[in-house]
């Protein structure tokens, strides 16, 4: 599960519900002073949140960006059936990063962590004409790792029997005393009130859909690789998601920009924010030159 170090958003950063033609998603919204150079809509992955990327605002809005990022149908602070697995699919979940494209206006850059970034393969495979570029942050090009398929289907089991503030607490009773350690998390976070809250929030039914899909999505790189946009994989040196020379591999196959940040595991965007944040903004940067250069 990733730990942001904070729920609260910070100064320039609006929280809100954005109404798409599929309903309403929880958005955190951050701007440049003046015109932005580009939009981006961050997508956060399995147990996740918008909140993920909270410490990414701030620098990517210095450099000329709007960065909304999004909770997803069922996702902590987004409503969503809570037994109906079918508005869980795939091809759902990417109507509605469509319609979330459509309500903001403009074309964007589009980020997806971990499952967001298959999510956001999805959509691009579908209608990539709304889109200037994908990032694939900590996302593989097929089915999750072995470990991480036998601990899914565990939380799958669990949700079948248990309620969800049941498989909370067994979930903290399994955390290793690493990750029961709360240091560099805010005051606010040091009883893990909030990180509580965000699980409570989820959809057990988006959990075990969502958690399906990572087990057995197919390998589409083939496919994404055949779309003309600018691709870019981004990961933290270690990764026990997907292997990191698998996420190398991918790159290549997507002829994509590559960058390994350091100090990082499978949430770069949580574990180091600003090395993040400077890459995605070098990369987009250079998606706007190429595309100068192409109208020159």
């Amino acid at each position: 599960m990733s730990r942001p170090y904070t729920f609260v958003p910070p100064a320039g950063v609006r929280a809100y519900r954005l109404s798409t033609s599929r309903g309403e998603f929880a958005v955190l919204d951050g701007a440049p002073d003046g015109q932005p150079k580009g939009t981006a809509l961050l997508l956060p992955g399995f147990t996740g949140s918008k909140e993920d990327f909270i410490a990414l605002h701030a620098p990517l809005a210095s450099a000329g960006y709007r960065t909304v990022a999004v909770d997803g149908r069922g996702q902590f602070e987004t409503e969503g059936p809570r037994d109906d697995e079918t508005a869980y699919a795939q091809s759902e979940l990417t109507q509605d990063v469509l319609a979330q494209v459509a309500a903001l206006g403009t074309p964007v850059h589009l980020v997806g962590h971990s499952l967001g970034g298959q999510i956001a393969r999805a959509a691009v495979l579908v209608d990539p004409s709304p889109f200037v570029s994908l990032t694939l942050m900590a996302s593989g090009p097929a089915q999750i790792s072995t470990p991480q398929r036998q601990r899914v289907k565990l939380l799958r089991d669990a949700l079948a029997v248990m309620s969800m503030a049941e498989v909370w607490e067994a979930m903290r009773a399994m955390e290793s005393p690493e990750e029961t350690d709360t240091g560099g998390l805010d005051a606010g976070l040091d009883d893990l009130a909030d990180l509580r809250r965000r699980w409570l929030g989820n959809s057990p039914a988006q959990l075990v859909a969502t958690g399906r899909q990572l087990c057995v999505e197919p390998d589409r790189v083939a496919e994404l690789a055949a779309v003309p946009l600018p691709k870019h994989v981004i990961s933290g040196e270690r990764d026990d998601t997907w292997p990191v020379s698998l996420l190398d591999t991918m790159a290549v196959r997507l002829d994509a920009r590559r960058t390994v940040v350091e100090g990082a595991e499978h949430s770069p965007n949580a574990d180091q924010p600003l090395e993040t944040a400077r890459a995605l903004a070098a990369f987009w940067d250079s998606t706007a030159r190429r595309h100068q250069e192409r109208q020159d």
